[in-house]
C-alpha cells in the first residue's frame, strides 16, 4: 500500500501558475515506477473529474487543461507533479493525486484508482 500527500496548492490570479506535488511513501522505487498515476479535481458541489494521468511515458489530459497543464513523474524522488499554467477561475477545485497498478484505458476515471491523497486546494481569482 502507498500513502500519497499533495502539496503546492494556493490562491493565484487568473493567468498565474502553480505546481502541485504528490509525494508517495511506503512504496519501493520499483513499485512507484510501476504505478500509473493521475491528478483529479473536484470543484465545490461538483463531481470529481480526471485532469491528467501518466503511465510510464504515456500522458493523458482532459480537454479542458490541454496545453496549459503538464503532468510529470520523478521516480527517483517518488514524486508526481502537475505544472499548471495560464490558470483560469474554472480551475478552482480541490486537487487530488491517485495511484494504482492499472488505471484504465484513459487513466482519467476515478473508479480505476485505489490509492488517493487528501487533496490540496487551488483557488483562481479573476
Amino acid at each position: 500500500q502507498v500513502q500519497l500527500v499533495e502539496s503546492g496548492g494556493g490562491s493565484v490570479q487568473a493567468g498565474g501558475s502553480l505546481r502541485l506535488s504528490c509525494a508517495a511513501s511506503a512504496a519501493s522505487r520499483y513499485t512507484y515506477r510501476s504505478y500509473c498515476m493521475g491528478w483529479f479535481r473536484q470543484p465545490q458541489g461538483k463531481e470529481r473529474e480526471g485532469v491528467a494521468a501518466i503511465d510510464d511515458d504515456d500522458t493523458t489530459y482532459a480537454d479542458s487543461v490541454k496545453g496549459r497543464f503538464t503532468i510529470s513523474k520523478d521516480n527517483a524522488k517518488n514524486t508526481l507533479y502537475l505544472q499548471m499554467n495560464n490558470l483560469k477561475p474554472e480551475d478552482t477545485a480541490m486537487y487530488y493525486c491517485a495511484a494504482d497498478w492499472y488505471c484504465g484505458e484513459s487513466g482519467l476515471g476515478s473508479s480505476d484508482y485505489d490509492y488517493w491523497g487528501q487533496g490540496t486546494q487551488v483557488t483562481v481569482s479573476s
